[in-house]
């Protein structure tokens, strides 16, 4: 028995790993309380259960969900876009259903990427952007996103003999893990980069929905010229609590959506009719109700940047995405300093580091536990901080 070569370096899912390590933290009976994974504790709206049920209980909705999505779904997304965005897109070739974002992401590459090629992914990032190249032989070159330039890449920083190589960039805004936010003039600058560079600009943005104090995230795709190097993805995980039900969907550059296309249906038969259904009713129907969940996101938000400020850390206030991001203390490495935290309280967080080398010196915190448990972590690492001076 061998295993294939694209494998052996392969490292192991950040998450999968402390999914093991917290299971036998709780087999031995300590009380952990998660704010790593951006898992939303969330339910959706009830209307939107109500269409899952109903089309649940029907007997012609259990045949597969079609390679493509169905034509209900991707209309969908065509109206949410233009509601959302004030943008025009072909729900028959523009528009992609997907397995949850993570599996587009992931597919992109086999579907864009031949050996030597490179991705130009974000750093600290979303390990799968970075990981998706070498599963099919191709690099990964790093755009270190630096807290003095905002979390921001510096195009004019990437050496040109690897902009000759490169064939896809990866930017995610609202940001994970920092929270950053793009301004407009960054995002026309990446088009046009990728424009002059023959680049396909690939705009992950499960978080456009998760915003604060007022802030307003963009498409990609308003802006001038970008359809034509541009594919968005985008997912209803984060933005109407569906992660675990992994629907979401690619709009964009039509040559870019057909290549991933070609890939999927070889793979994959489609997501569930039901799923499908619930999800073009989340993007069509009465959106008010994200306003009243951001608010309980606000909250939490609120009562981290308290409870971090009460240690004397220096933490990022984000307008947007699930998370805060942390500087650890002066002498710390973020996964040590996180192991010992987890270890000692129960308090489990994100080290910077699992998301890139530019990671390092930071942690994240994932808004995902209401105010009881969020106010019980942040004593928790409160009274451990304190035994540690």
């Amino acid at each position: 028995m061998k295993l294939a070569k694209r494998i052996t370096n392969l490292p192991p899912y950040p998450f999968a790993a402390l999914d093991r390590t917290v299971a036998r933290l709780r087999s031995e009976g300590v009380d952990v309380i998660r704010l790593d994974i951006g898992s939303p504790d969330l339910p959706p709206s009830d209307e939107l259960i109500g269409v899952l049920q109903g089309s649940a209980a029907r007997p012609d909705r259990h045949g597969y969900g079609g390679y493509f999505g169905t034509k209900q779904f991707r209309q969908a997304v065509a109206t949410y876009y233009r509601n959302r965005f004030g943008v025009e897109v072909d729900p028959d070739k523009e528009v992609l259903s997907l397995l949850g974002s993570k599996e587009g992401i992931a597919n992109i590459a086999t579907a864009w990427l031949d050996p030597g090629d490179v991705a130009l992914v974000p750093d600290p990032g979303y390990p799968t952007y970075s990981i998706a190249p070498r599963m099919v032989g191709a690099g990964s070159y790093p755009m270190p996103l630096l807290e003095k330039d905002n979390f921001l890449p510096d195009f004019g920083a990437i050496p040109r003999d690897v902009v000759g190589r490169a064939r896809l960039m990866w930017l995610n805004y609202p940001n994970n893990p920092t929270g950053a936010i793009a301004p407009d003039d960054f995002l026309r600058q990446a088009i046009d980069f990728c424009r002059r560079h023959d680049i396909l600009l690939c705009f992950d943005a499960p978080y456009c929905d998760n915003t604060y104090d007022g802030y307003v995230a963009p498409s990609i795709l308003q802006y001038e010229g970008a359809i034509d190097v541009s594919l968005e993805f985008n997912s209803l995980s984060k933005s109407h609590n569906l992660a675990g039900w992994r629907v979401a969907m690619a709009v964009g550059n039509r040559e870019a959506l057909q290549a991933l296309a070609l890939v999927k249906s070889n793979v994959d038969s489609g997501s569930p009719l039901p799923v499908q259904e619930m999800a073009a009713a989340a993007l069509t129907g009465d959106q008010s109700w994200l306003l009243r969940r951001n608010e309980v996101y606000r909250e939490r938000r609120d009562m981290a940047l308290e409870g971090v400020a009460a240690m004397g850390l220096r933490a990022i206030k984000p307008k947007g995405a699930i998370y805060v991001w942390i500087a650890v203390p002066s002498g710390w490495e973020s996964m040590p300093y996180t192991e010992a935290l987890l270890a000692d309280t129960g308090v489990s967080l994100a080290a910077g580091s699992v998301y890139g080398e530019h990671g390092e010196g930071y942690v994240r915190i994932s808004l995902v536990q209401d105010v009881a448990r969020m106010r019980e972590a942040m004593g928790r690492w409160q009274d451990w901080w304190r035994k540690q001076g």
